[in-house]
């Protein structure tokens, strides 16, 4: 027989041998090793556990999506590495509940778009076979994605949405480990009370907002809270998300021209707002934003000066390294992915995806129902977070009210922490310059 026939048959016997271990679920040895020419080297297959993640990845909020993928897989390496940080889930390459599981994630655009989010939800249940879904940024869609997993009975990790009303629908499935408008709203007058304690003029404010359920949200607690605390409301607007002008609007924002305006407008809207008003003369005398598109970076690039002095609220911002050690490493990491820091959105994406891939460990399976239950159980003090939280525990409806919210200022093209001043890096510039 040629040598060159031994040769392709010994090939192929080798081919099939892999095969029928890969079947069986064994160990494979490399050709190289079976046939003496090298060391063997064993390679086993791990298993996978597999989570959808649905966010924004074409249309208006397209960066958003980008930014957060980021996020999401900045988050995953941290659970399927060994990394030195204090965060759940980083000692330990891989989930050591189930056998050192990697995550797997797969994404879903939705497009900002409620009824597309509720078919990649169910495609990602039906036909991924995931076993929970994080996401969705919008409010609006979070609210469709996550009655969808309740009806499948799989838990939705809400990272960054941020309405009230989602967490007060009964849903068994729902979780949420960051603050919800009504814990950031409370933050925001908080402030403008210590302000007025100061001797600072803030008697008036104006609400602009856009009609999805987040701006809608927003303003109702915003509106009530006002009234509560004694601060006149000489103007309060609602557009229509991402509308092609805000002439009008801006017209009668700056005929009231409140001593606060406090807008609630995803990022596109946002950047026209400022551009509009700057084409008509108006400089508000203060802004205290409820975060969204004033905190994203695209927003930030394109007003560079024309916004210092802006004052958003938070969940994060990076001065905390200084009582939260992991908070450099991390944003590194995820820079190195994105080219860009952890900003408020992307933080609460990333930790997110911690708490669920702890619950996951903690639950030992794969199963709804167990990880529900692990997640209703979790309880992670704050200083194993990047957050400024208290710690991260759920209540019977699937809020975290521990999230504590901070505020920022944009001083110097970054943002600085100036509130609560417990936890504040810098004064208040009051007003501010813009």
């Amino acid at each position: 027989m040629r040598d060159d026939t031994i040769a392709n048959i010994t090939q192929r016997s080798s081919q099939l041998n892999r095969r029928q271990l890969l079947k069986s679920g064994g160990s494979v040895l490399s050709f190289a090793a079976m046939s003496g020419l090298a060391r063997p080297v064993l390679a086993q297959t791990s298993p996978e556990i597999v989570i959808g993640v649905l966010f924004p990845m074409s249309g208006a909020n397209a960066q958003i999506g980008i930014d957060a993928r980021h996020a999401m897989e900045t988050a995953a390496d941290i659970v399927n590495n060994s990394y030195d940080l204090d965060l759940p889930m980083a000692k330990n390459a891989g989930l050591a509940g189930l056998d050192n599981a990697k995550i797997k994630l797969i994404f879903a655009d939705h497009q900002s778009d409620p009824q597309k989010g509720r078919a990649e939800a169910e495609r990602l249940i039906t036909q991924d076979k995931v076993c929970a879904l994080i996401g969705c940024y919008l409010s609006s869609v979070s609210s469709t994605v996550s009655a969808i997993a309740e009806r499948y009975g799989l838990p939705f990790l809400c990272a960054d949405s941020s309405s009230p009303s989602l967490a007060r629908r009964g849903l068994k499935f729902f979780f949420r480990p960051a603050a919800q408008d009504e814990m950031f709203s409370a933050a925001m007058f908080d402030f403008l009370d210590a302000q007025k304690a100061k001797g600072k003029k803030v008697e008036t404010v104006g609400l602009l907002f856009e009609d999805t359920i987040f701006g809608t949200d927003s303003s109702n607690t915003q509106r009530k809270l006002a009234a509560e605390r004694g601060y006149k409301l000489v103007v309060d607007l609602k557009y229509k998300a991402n509308s092609p002008s805000l002439t009008a609007e801006v017209q009668q924002l700056k005929s009231a021209d409140p001593d606060v305006l406090l807008p609630s407008s995803y990022t596109t809207d946002a950047i026209l707002l400022m551009r509009t008003m700057g084409e008509l003369g108006y400089k508000p005398k203060n802004i205290v934003a409820q975060a969204s598109g004033f905190s994203d970076k695209a927003f930030l690039d394109a007003m560079g000066s024309k916004v210092a002095g802006l004052i958003s609220r938070a969940s994060f911002s990076l001065d905390m390294a200084q009582k939260r050690p992991s908070v450099l490493k991390v944003n590194d990491m995820y820079k190195a992915r994105s080219n860009r820091d952890l900003n408020d959105s992307t933080s609460r994406e990333l930790m997110g995806l911690l708490v669920l891939a702890d619950a996951i460990n903690r639950a030992k399976s794969t199963d709804g129902e167990k990880i529900r239950e692990a997640l209703a159980a979790t309880d992670i003090p704050g200083e194993r977070t990047i957050m400024p939280w208290k710690r991260v525990k759920f209540g019977a409806d699937g809020q975290n009210a521990d999230a504590d919210p901070v505020l920022v200022q944009y001083v110097g093209g970054t943002f600085v922490t100036i509130f609560p001043t417990a936890v504040a890096m810098a004064e208040p510039v009051w007003p501010m310059n813009v």
